[in-house]
Formats: structure tokens, sequence, C-alpha cells
């Protein structure tokens, strides 16, 4: 059932533009919560705005130094309500073998996927620790728990992510901080065609598919229960379980099957 409230009095949401992030931002933006929404499209960022009371926009491509210092800033600014939620979402991904991948483009996608999520839990985390209180949702992957042929760089960077958040989590038992790692499977947006993976639509049956609702409901559920990590849907839950069981060869081979050309 849907919340009708949070926990949170002011969130940031990065890659809020499209997808999970912006089905978080409406969810937050449905039961009054004032959000800041980062992204590089402004223009679609304050189409969501406009719907709701208290958003902020801030356009900013956290490719670049100054995007991820922008959203730094705007973390650290006193005069502005503090931010207590923050939505690491903004990622993308590469389909195709490495080798023949421009290596710039993969370079960008471990910029965005691992060093800027990385900044801003940083500074997110010595923000939220005088006051003891925060959550933090960082978006990763079901692909960060085995190694992908064909998505090499970016189940690589998934797995940094949840890696990183479940270590992070530990360091901050007892401080009043949540964070935790959203680890969704095959979800539809424009993941897709960005990443060049829309092929995959038709080889894996609508049942492989988790709604971009179901996603973001689990991942600040999650965080509000203060879940290290969270799996939206039973599908991904086994799987994810028996890919714990599950020699790592083997798992690289039965991936392979669906993602080589």
């Amino acid at each position: 059932m849907p919340r009708t409230s949070y926990p949170f009095t002011q969130a940031l949401i990065t890659g809020a533009s499209s997808g999970i992030g912006e089905q978080m931002a409406h969810m937050l933006g449905k039961a009054g919560v004032p959000m800041v929404l980062v992204a590089r499209r402004g223009d679609r960022l304050q189409t969501i705005a406009d719907q709701y009371k208290n958003v902020e926009v801030l356009t900013a491509d956290l490719l670049t130094a100054e995007g991820v210092a922008a959203v730094e800033a705007r973390l650290r600014d006193t005069t502005k309500p503090p931010v207590d939620f923050v939505v690491n979402n903004a990622g993308f991904g590469t389909s195709g073998p490495m080798h023949r991948i421009d290596p710039n483009r993969l370079a960008n996608e471990v910029q965005l996927n691992v060093v800027a999520l990385m900044r801003i839990t940083s500074a997110a985390v010595n923000l939220m620790l005088p006051r003891g209180r925060g959550y933090i949702l960082n978006v990763s992957s079901v692909a960060s728990f085995q190694a992908q042929p064909g998505l090499a760089v970016y189940s690589a960077t998934k797995a940094f992510v949840t890696s990183f958040t479940e270590a992070v989590h530990q360091e901050l038992a007892n401080t009043g901080i949540r964070i935790t790692a959203l680890c969704p499977g095959l979800t539809k947006t424009e993941f897709q065609s960005v990443s060049n993976t829309s092929k995959y639509e038709s080889k894996f049956p609508a049942v492989a598919w988790t709604s971009v609702k179901l996603v973001a409901r689990t991942g600040i559920n999650g965080v509000i229960k203060g879940k290290p990590i969270v799996v939206p849907g039973i599908l991904y839950k086994t799987l994810v379980g028996i890919t714990d069981v599950l020699p790592r060869s083997a798992g690289r081979w039965f991936i392979g099957l669906f993602t080589r050309r």
C-alpha cells in the first residue's frame, strides 16, 4: 500500500528527471515532502517541480567536477532547509564487449556511478552526523552481485556501490544515519536506450521486468527501516540468493547466455 507520509523533512534526488528518480520525486511530492531535484535536464525537472510545493531545481551535470560541487554546496548551504534524505540515483550503463566501447564513455560511467556517488555520500554523511539523523539511498543493481559479460564496467561500478554502501552502513551503526543500497533487476526506464540494452526487452519475459513504482517504493521503505540492502521483487530476491551459493564461473556463463552479442 502506498505511503501517504514519510519521516523526511527535505529530500535531494539525483537523476530525478526520469526513471526511478522521477518516480521517487512524484511519491515524495504527493506526500508533501520538500525536495531538491538534480539532473542535467533542467526543463524536465521543472515540469516535475511545477506539480508540487517546496521543490528546488538544481541543474547539474554530475559527470563534471562542477556539477558534483554544486550538489555538495547545496548540502552544505545553511541558508536553506537542511537535507535529511539523499537519493543517489544518477547513473548509466554501456552494453557490449568492453574492448569495443569508447574508453572515454566507460570512464564517464565510472565517474558518474562511482565517484560522484561517493562524493555526495561523503558530503551527506558529514552533514548528518552532527544532527544524529539522516537517510541515504544509493541506487545499485542486482548486477552488483555477479560479473556481467556484456555489461562489464556497469556491473563493476554497481558492485562498488553495493559494497561501499554496505560497509558505510556498518560504519554508521548507532549514529542515527541510515544508508541503504537499492538493487533492482530489469526495470523499464530510459536506462535501456541510454545503455544500448533495449534488445533485452525481447530476450526476457514480462515476468522478469519489475515496475518502476515497486522499485521506488522498495527503496524508500528499505532505507526508512534501516536495511543495508534491498532487492525489489520475489524473482530477484531468489536470484540473488542463488548467486550467493552458485560458483562464480557458473554465474558468468549463465549471464553470458543473455548478454552476448
